[in-house]
C-alpha cells in the first residue's frame, strides 16, 4: 500500500472513531417517564427516590393537559409551591425535558395540585 493508501486508511479509521464515541455519548442517556406507568399525577414526589440520573437524562411527563401541567421551577418555586417569573410551562401531555446537571425541579402549578405532591426534584450528576 503506498503512502496514500495509508493515509486514506487513517482519515477513514479517525472518522469511524468520531462515529462511535459519538454513538456512545447519544446512548448513554437515559429516558425516564415520571410516574412509571401511572404517569405525571399526584403523590409523585417520592418517584425519583432510588434512580441515578445524569445530565442529558430526559423526563417524559405523560398527563392529560387539561387537568395537569409541568412548570420547570427553581427551589424555592419547588419547595413554596409557586410559579417564579420565567419558568417554562409545558401543556402538551407528553413533555420530555432534558435534565441540566445540579437540581432539577418541576411542579404542576394548577390550584393545590404541587400541595397534593405533583411535584418532583431530580439531582443529575
Amino acid at each position: 500500500m503506498g503512502e496514500q493508501g495509508r493515509g486514506s486508511a487513517r482519515i477513514v479509521g479517525a472518522a469511524l472513531l468520531v462515529c462511535l464515541l459519538l454513538h456512545c455519548e447519544t446512548a448513554a442517556a437515559a429516558v425516564y417517564t415520571v410516574g412509571d406507568s401511572k404517569g405525571w399525577t399526584f403523590n409523585t414526589v417520592g418517584w425519583p427516590r432510588g434512580k441515578r440520573f445524569r445530565a442529558g437524562d430526559v423526563l417524559v411527563f405523560k398527563y392529560s393537559p387539561s387537568a395537569h401541567n409541568v412548570v420547570a421551577v427553581n427551589g424555592p418555586g419547588y419547595r413554596g409551591c409557586t410559579t417564579p417569573r420565567g419558568s417554562r410551562v409545558y401543556k402538551s401531555g407528553n413533555d420530555r425535558i432534558t435534565l441540566r446537571k445540579g437540581k432539577n425541579f418541576f411542579i404542576c402549578n394548577f390550584v393545590g395540585h404541587c400541595q397534593a405532591g405533583m411535584k418532583i426534584g431530580v439531582t443529575a450528576a
